[in-house]
């Protein structure tokens, strides 16, 4: 899976035109959000501060009112915790389900919330990247920001000092849900006829093999687990576990499997064609086999070792989450 988007879940200064429903610009390269962190630590891990303390959240959920108080000085990052919950807790790398809400800091608009998923919740793969820029908490993807390290079903609110001249500062304020799990969680779908057999490990990993005989003209999709999730429709973000192997010699050429089991995020308008059909009109839960000639793939064109253009592809995806980018019309 080489053509896909930088991922819209980007850094906290950043976060006001990502969460406002912009998705960034698409990068032709994949980005590597599956770098581990060191066990049980947290990447930016925000204190509270006079500016967070003074933001006021009466109600919960999709009533809850954030209003930050006149006069609020906004200079630095900062978290305060507003209900903690009772949940283990999320740390970077885990799948969770949250609500959100961006507001301006002087004016107290809503900005964007989370009403664009379904029951205006959404999905966030929280950040495995470390590195030494992680001492600035301003370098670390936002909502991994706000979530790390506190128990599910807490609610917090992050301080998002202003990043340009002119600007406003923010207020992002999330509440965890659940963790959600990193394989398909559907019922098991009976093998197609002439696909590619698939086994999975005790991790939920799978190993691809091909059948014989001639790979296929056209593109074909067949589930292998059916999930009762929301439907992913075409631009949505979605999440999901993927192994790809060649139909030629059955080696694999990418796989989240092989990158410590992170789950990847990207478009479904981001990656090829034959990938793209395999996920959209599927269900959250579900796990699909797709089988791409070259001209859903990367073309077509003499095959040789050091690309994929002239071959047929095969991938096996887990659909974990997925989320619409665009806020719905007021």
């Amino acid at each position: 899976m080489r053509k896909r988007p930088l991922l819209v879940l980007s850094t906290v200064a950043a976060a006001t035109l990502l969460l406002a429903g912009c998705s960034g610009s698409a990068s032709p390269e994949p980005t590597d959000t599956s770098s581990p962190a060191p066990e049980s630590s947290c990447l930016a891990d925000l204190k509270s501060g006079a500016g967070s303390d003074a933001v006021v959240v009466d109600g919960t959920g999709a009533d809850a009112k954030v209003t930050v108080p006149a006069g609020t000085e906004l200079t630095e990052p900062e978290r305060s915790v507003i209900v903690e919950g009772d949940g283990e807790d999320v740390m970077p790398g885990d799948l969770v389900s949250l609500r959100y809400q961006l507001i301006d800091a002087v004016t107290n608009e809503v900005l964007s919330t989370s009403e664009r998923g379904p029951d205006g919740v959404l999905s966030a793969l929280l950040s495995t990247q470390n590195s030494q820029q992680m001492v600035d908490p301003t370098q670390a993807p936002v909502f991994t920001v706000a979530a790390e390290c506190i128990p599910i079903g807490s609610s917090v609110v992050v301080t998002l000092p202003s990043t340009q001249e002119g600007s406003n500062p923010s207020i992002l304020y999330v509440e965890t849900i659940e963790e959600l799990p990193t394989v398909a969680s559907g019922e098991d779908v009976d093998p197609t006829e002439g696909m590619p057999a698939v086994e999975l490990d005790d991790a939920g990993a799978p190993t691809i093999t091909i059948p014989e005989g001639d790979a296929p003209a056209e593109t074909k999709v067949a589930a292998l687990k059916e999930g009762d999730g929301a439907v992913v429709a075409s631009g949505d973000l979605v999440t999901v576990q993927y192994r790809g192997v060649k139909w030629s010699d059955g080696s694999e050429f990418d796989s989240s499997w092989s990158r410590d089991a992170a789950p990847a995020q990207f478009q479904t308008t981001g990656v090829v064609t034959g990938f793209k059909m395999a996920l959209e009109g599927q269900k959250v839960g579900s796990q699909v086999v797709v089988v791409m000639p070259p001209k859903d793939g990367y073309g077509e064109g003499e095959i040789n070792e050091t690309d994929l253009v002239g071959e047929t592809l095969v991938f096996v995806v887990d659909i974990l989450a997925t989320t619409p980018l665009e806020q719905p019309q007021q």
